[in-house]
């Protein structure tokens, strides 16, 4: 279109802007379909058209599709987390907290992709260090919630919160594991709200 004497033409986005962008998105279409579709094998023709990509860019953000797929299974954990982290804000004590964050974390469905990002870590060494960032994102995003729920209601814990929250998390992913490997009953049968030792202020 012809641009019309003295009007200014709207600046382009810029590239390094443009990438991150659609890096973006590709995740969130990723980490949607991972909840949306748990257990199937998602091919890349169908990220990258739920993402309004092309399938090479996926490749090009992030090397492979089980990359892919690791960021996006914490990506979704991390958006569950807030929610959960509302829930526990909520509760009148101490105890209820430990009972509600425990419950609403073992019912997460990002919980399962979160696990298959796990074993793919685990079995793909060049893997485990996206796992292992993302991990202990996980980690210092649960310990700045916890520190400002502790200083803020005058609970206290047991031991230091960063024990706290890599005891709870190490369960409650290790449950996701355990499932995953086919061992039933794991996500009633574990005491998450155990592992936590947050109580009142005396």
């Amino acid at each position: 279109m012809k641009q019309k004497p003295g009007e200014q033409r709207a600046a382009p986005e810029p590239v390094l802007d443009r990438g991150r962008t659609t890096r973006r998105r590709i995740m969130e279409a990723a980490a949607r379909l991972c909840v949306e579709r748990p257990g199937r094998e998602l091919s890349v023709a169908e990220i990258a058209r739920a993402a309004g990509v092309f399938p090479n860019q996926i490749t090009y953000y992030f090397g492979s599709k089980d990359s892919l797929l690791v960021h996006a299974a914490f990506l979704a954990l991390l958006h569950d987390t807030r929610r959960i982290e509302r829930m526990g804000a909520g509760a009148p004590d101490a105890e209820a907290f430990r009972r509600r964050i425990a419950r609403g974390v073992l019912s997460l469905s990002s919980l399962p992709p979160v696990a298959r990002a796990l074993a793919a870590g685990i079995s793909r060494a060049e893997l485990a260090p996206v796992v292992d960032t993302h991990v202990h994102l996980l980690f210092r995003q649960s310990e700045r919630y916890l520190r400002r729920l502790l200083e803020s209601r005058g609970w206290i814990l047991d031991r230091s919160l960063e024990l706290e929250v890599k005891t709870f998390w190490s369960a409650a992913l290790g449950a996701a594991l355990l499932s995953r490997a086919g061992v039933q009953g794991t996500g009633a049968d574990v005491d998450l709200a155990g592992t936590l030792t947050v109580r009142d202020g005396s």
